[in-house]
Parts: C-alpha cells; sequence; structure tokens
C-alpha cells in the first residue's frame, strides 16, 4: 500500500475529525432525547453539551430536524437488527409471535426514541428532505426494510394455507404492526392497564390473527399469565 503524503495525511486527518465530530453530535443529542425527548433537543443546548459553537454544528446537520432523521435510521437499524435475531425460525407463526414481542420491548426500551420514529410528525421541510435525488423514499428512515420481514412471515403463511384473512400479506403486516404500535402506544401514555404483560397483549393480538386457523396456535412465552408486570 503507498504512503500518503503530507497533503493527503492532513486531508485525512480532517476527514477523521469531522467523522468524530459527527458522531458526538449524534451521540448527545442521543442521549438528550432519551433522557428529555426530542422537543427539548435545540442546536444551542447541544452546541453548550459538547463545548462547540453552534456554527460547528451546523457544518454537519443543517437543522434540528437533520439530525432527527439522522436518529430515526438509527432506530430504524436497532430494530430491524431486532428482527433479523428471529429470522432464523422455521415456523412463520412462531417467528411473527418473537418479532412482535422484540417490537413491543424496543418501543419499551427505547420510549423516547420510538416516539421520535413513530410519534412525533416530521415537518413539511423534513419530509422533502427525506427523499432522494431520485423521489423515492428512504427505506431505512419509513421502516419499509422491517415491514418487509413481517410480511415476508405473511407470505409463507399464505403458501401453506395457514393465513385466514384474504387480503394480500403486505396489508396483513400492515394490520399487525398497527396491532403491535398500539400496544405501545398506550403502554407508554399510560392508557393500557397495568396489570395485563405487554407480551401478553403481544399474543392476544396474534391470537385473533390466527385463532381462525384450524389445528395452528400461538404459545405464550413470555411471563406467566398470573403476572402482573409489564415485562
Amino acid at each position: 500500500m503507498p504512503r500518503m503524503g503530507p497533503q493527503e495525511r492532513r486531508t485525512e486527518q480532517r476527514r477523521e475529525q469531522r467523522q468524530a465530530l459527527r458522531e458526538r453530535i449524534l451521540e448527545v443529542s442521543r442521549e438528550i432525547v432519551k433522557r428529555e425527548g426530542f422537543a427539548s433537543l435545540s442546536m444551542r443546548k447541544l452546541a453548550e453539551a459538547i463545548d462547540y459553537s453552534p456554527a460547528a454544528l451546523y457544518l454537519h446537520f443543517k437543522s434540528r430536524g437533520d439530525i432527527a432523521r439522522a436518529l430515526r435510521r438509527e432506530g430504524h437499524a436497532s430494530l430491524r437488527d431486532a428482527f433479523l435475531a428471529h429470522t432464523s425460525i422455521a415456523d412463520p407463526a412462531a417467528r411473527l409471535n418473537a418479532m412482535g414481542r422484540a417490537y413491543v420491548e424496543f418501543g419499551l426500551a427505547e420510549p423516547e426514541t420510538y416516539r421520535l420514529m413513530f410519534m412525533e410528525p416530521a415537518s413539511s421541510a423534513e419530509a422533502a428532505a427525506g427523499v432522494d435525488d431520485n423521489g423515492n423514499g428512504r427505506a431505512a428512515e419509513s421502516g419499509a426494510a422491517t415491514l418487509s420481514l413481517i410480511a415476508d412471515a405473511f407470505v409463507e403463511l399464505r403458501a401453506a394455507d395457514r393465513l385466514p384473512s384474504r387480503a394480500a400479506p403486505v396489508a396483513c403486516a400492515e394490520g399487525l404492526w398497527a396491532n403491535l404500535h398500539g400496544i405501545v402506544a398506550l403502554k407508554l401514555n399510560g392508557a393500557a392497564l397495568p396489570e395485563t404483560p405487554a407480551a401478553m397483549l403481544v399474543e392476544l393480538s396474534l391470537d385473533a390473527w390466527f385463532a381462525p386457523v384450524k389445528g395452528t396456535e400461538l404459545r405464550f412465552s413470555g411471563p406467566d399469565r398470573s403476572d402482573t408486570s409489564t415485562r
């Protein structure tokens, strides 16, 4: 490998410094959002936290909304990784059960990140910036990559004649996602009954999907049914 000259080394050092500062900005932003919520995040507060001028931050992120998009992408990547951990489960119904529990566990473990991902409306400027040069929405930010993993399981269930719904697998995946989001949102807002464990709510949602299928039953694999905790 050829050695870098002085100019190349300086260029590489500047690149590494810029990348390190960008990662530091995201790290501190993530901490503020987790601790106080996205509404508390401002460019001025962030600049004070990392001891840089606001002008330095704007070299990396054009706005607070730009940081929000980066944090959303990170959140969607983490959620997808949680789903991927269960893709080796051969039975698609059991796989959906595991993914459903993983989704709810993620939402309850990372409440402010979840709110930012699914419960904070994006501004018109953010929505426009969330489209690439070809006019296509970014799959990682929209959650389409995660949705496809749910849809894959429904495709397998339809092929095995184990899906009672006549809807397309993608529509079924969207419906289940809506069920799971409802569980997390109700828990985060304190509207769900505290004596009903979140894992049981996931099972009950899945039971509603599969109850009409003869010979198919999803077994509860979370806490004991008498458990009154939420985890």
